[in-house]
């Protein structure tokens, strides 16, 4: 028997952790949540498998574990285009809006079109996903991109762009540099001139997002 809505919400809700719900409001998060744990929720999206009906009912509760979840259930080649835009657009934290990019909108059909459109678009979380695509497409697929141009759009949008949105921008810029020797001396010099994430806060062993430490240690370990 599928579960139904409030059944879902219950098992969420009994899930939750004060602990997971304080560090959720540190990153961005309200406090329309229960805090659960990412692991739990993939194991209730386990048990339940895909059911569009209930992500729909989730998603639209607006409760962060609850869209996470949906995230989990729905079937990308089952939502419409415009159903994805307006879905992106809704999203209010970057925990929400990086699985939704991961685990739907990188599966859709109509991605590329999608990635054109938020390129250019003034809605942050819009433009988040749009830049995400793009980081994808340097990475997998890069033939086609103006990489020089997205190189003058970084220098000179990003450090006044959306926090939401130079997270991703960032990437791509990392991308570039890392994946494309020829330029890399001006993407890392674009990272100079900005400074954006020069001294954000990293555990041991991780790389720093500051993207010339990224682009060179990256390169370094690639032996590019």
């Amino acid at each position: 028997m599928a579960m139904t809505l409030e059944e879902a919400l219950s098992r969420l809700e009994s899930l939750g952790d004060e602990k997971v719900r304080a560090q959720n409001r540190r990153n961005g998060a309200g406090d329309n949540q229960f805090g659960v744990r990412l692991g739990d929720i993939r194991k209730l999206a386990a048990e339940i498998k895909g059911d569009d009906g209930l992500a729909a009912a989730l998603w639209d509760t607006g409760n962060l574990d609850a869209r996470l979840l949906a995230i989990l259930l729905m079937k990308p080649k089952n939502l419409s285009r415009d159903q994805v835009d307006t879905m992106v657009r809704s999203v209010e934290c970057s925990q929400v809006a990086d699985w939704f990019i991961a685990y739907v909108v990188k599966r859709h059909s109509d991605k590329e079109s999608l990635r054109q459109s938020w390129m250019h678009d003034g809605h942050p979380w819009a433009a988040r996903a749009g830049w995400s695509l793009t980081h994808e497409r340097i990475e997998k697929n890069p033939d086609g991109l103006d990489l020089p141009a997205l190189l003058d759009r970084i220098e000179s949008e990003m450090g006044s762009a959306a926090p939401e949105v130079q997270w991703t921008m960032n990437f791509c810029l990392a991308a570039i540099g890392i994946h494309f020797a020829e330029l890399r001396e001006r993407a890392i010099a674009i990272g100079e001139k900005l400074g954006l994430y020069r001294d954000y806060p990293v555990s041991k062993g991780c790389v720093s997002p500051f993207a010339p430490v990224w682009i060179n240690e990256m390169v370094r370990r690639q032996g590019r």
